[in-house]
């Protein structure tokens, strides 16, 4: 079974080096957050089980890496860098290192935590 750490450190550049800079904002923002490999890739949540109220994820395309959010439609988002997905899901694709903002994302973080019990 793959690890965070194993699963980052195995991430080709610069998807690596946005991971390494992503997951400190992430443990930050989230510090009583259960971190776990769910599903192939790094999820945070607020269940004492991966994947239980999870809030956020990490997960590695090509050419991208995404930093999802599980509520995210419901985050006030003025920069307009969060993207819609399924379900109340909201994403941004991170290609460069400089696409990490440390304070908004930690602002996105604090504001989308799961409302209910499980998800």
């Amino acid at each position: 079974m793959t690890t965070i750490d194993g699963y980052l450190a195995g991430l080709d550049e610069p998807l690596g080096e946005i991971g390494a800079k992503l997951r400190p904002v992430i443990e930050a923002a989230l510090p009583a957050a259960t971190a776990a490999m769910w599903h192939g890739h790094p999820v945070w949540g607020l269940g004492d089980r991966p994947g239980q109220r999870p809030v956020c994820l990490v997960k590695a395309y090509p050419s991208y890496l995404t930093f999802g959010l599980w509520h995210g439609q419901e985050v006030d988002d003025p920069s307009g860098r969060l993207v819609p997905g399924a379900r109340s899901m909201a994403s941004v694709k991170l290609r460069t290192l400089d696409e990490v903002d440390p304070a908004l994302f930690t602002d996105w973080l604090r504001r989308a935590r799961p409302r209910a019990a499980t998800a």
